[in-house]
């Protein structure tokens, strides 16, 4: 008769029979058994979605707190709408540290509030019997085979995991987890290549990272040439396990680029965590193959200031390619096996596409994470969590957080006595 579900019916290529007389009959899109005799002309699909979604309504942004255009309001629909579909049900989850569960609550438990067990087949029976979904943290997903693996996302904070700041992105995927090359994972979208341009501009305009920590500025006296920058990584992170094959050390990373680049400039990058102390990963004599090593340095700072980046892998390769760098990966990191870096290991046989570095960075950052606004406390866009490490508006790290995390380093060490 008159309701919307026929507009919507009509935008999808149907022609609805229209036995009253709303807004979308009348313009010769529909089969009108009440026609309206005033509407003398026809209209395209486009013209009436233009007439009735873009010029007439007026729309609201609860994350700017201003009017915006249709685009941002299908995007943060988009958000809440996913938001919903996988969180409805609730969810029982394993494998999270105490310090993660009030945060996973909130992104996660919005819609029905989360339960967590780490005993798989308890888990697997509670979430049978309450109708629940599985979720597992994903370096801890031995044992779970049949749940959905969860891990920090790649615009993850203003501050390290280890210091226990909470993300503002988290990834759910039920193929694998982006880090271990052996298992699919999310699949390469072909649309949405210009708000994937316009991410990467706002990114790398604002000078973003995964963490955004506080840093220092680069030594104003670099040797000159061809520079390579090697960042570290935690070397008992999943991601060496899962994606490294006979270089797995930082040690072993850096002897390999200094063999294959012996006249190039090579700066050194310690992993954030390494160098506070909280993770393993320490290469003692670093200074020994290295030209420059790079400590409490800008990741950042240090990727303008070089050629190329040798990596196992690191997100900083994925951040050098935004910036047009060339990245050289010695191991298997999400974004290699693409055409798009120089792959070192072994190839990875499944990976046969050849996208754009915008398709990537659409797959990376906007269609496989989820994003949670720590000002509003709602899903949101990729978008509003970029605004919002760009202009501060995100809790730091406190001296707390330190203390509880050096805390809870102390307590892992006596885990076979505790547990």
């Amino acid at each position: 008769m008159s309701s919307q579900f026929g507009f919507e019916a009509l935008l999808a290529g149907h022609k609805p029979v229209v036995f009253g007389q709303p807004f979308y009959i009348g313009w010769g899109l529909t089969d009108d058994r009440m026609p309206l005799d005033r509407r003398q002309r026809t209209l395209t699909r486009a013209q009436l979605f233009a007439g009735a979604m873009i010029l007439y309504p007026r729309r609201y942004d609860p994350f700017t707190d201003q009017l915006c255009d249709i685009e941002d309001v299908i995007k943060t629909l988009t958000a809440s709408a996913r938001a919903w579909r996988d969180d409805a049900n609730g969810w029982v989850a394993s494998g999270m540290r105490l310090w993660k569960r009030a945060r996973l609550q909130k992104v996660f438990g919005a819609s029905r509030k989360m339960m967590f067990e780490d005993d798989p087949d308890k888990a697997d029976t509670l979430a049978a019997d309450t109708r629940r979904g599985r979720m597992v943290w994903a370096g801890k997903s031995d044992g779970h085979d049949s749940a959905v693996r969860v891990e920090d996302s790649f615009l993850r904070s203003r501050g390290l995991g280890a210091d226990l700041t909470p993300p503002l992105s988290l990834v759910l995927d039920d193929l694998g987890i982006y880090y271990d090359p052996t298992s699919a994972s999310a699949t390469l979208p072909e649309t949405a290549i210009r708000r994937a341009e316009r991410m990467m501009s706002n990114i790398v305009g604002a000078g973003l990272s995964k963490y955004n920590l506080v840093a220092d500025d680069l030594p104003k006296d670099l040797p000159s040439g061809r520079r390579i920058l090697v960042p570290g990584q935690v070397e008992d992170d999943a991601c060496i396990k899962c994606g490294t094959t006979d270089v797995s050390t930082n040690h072993a990373l850096l002897l390999a680029c200094r063999a294959a680049n012996p006249a190039a400039v090579i700066l050194y990058k310690p992993h954030p965590d390494v160098e506070a102390g909280l993770r393993t990963g320490t290469v003692t004599n670093a200074a020994d193959i290295a030209d420059v090593v790079l400590t409490k340095t800008s990741p950042i700072a240090a990727l303008d200031a070089v050629d190329e980046v040798w990596t196992m892998t690191s997100t900083i390769g994925f951040e050098a390619l935004m910036r047009g760098k060339s990245v050289t990966c010695l191991g298997t990191p999400f974004y290699a096996g693409w055409g798009l870096t120089d792959d070192r290991d072994m190839p990875i046989e499944r990976r046969n596409a050849r996208p754009t570095l915008a398709q990537l960075v659409h797959s990376v950052l906007i269609d496989y994470p989820r994003y949670f606004d720590p000002v509003s406390g709602l899903p949101c866009p990729a978008e509003v969590v970029v605004d919002r490490l760009e202009n501060g508006t995100v809790p730091r790290p406190t001296r707390a957080n330190r203390m509880l995390s050096k805390l809870q380093g102390v307590f892992a060490s006596y885990a076979h006595m505790w547990r």
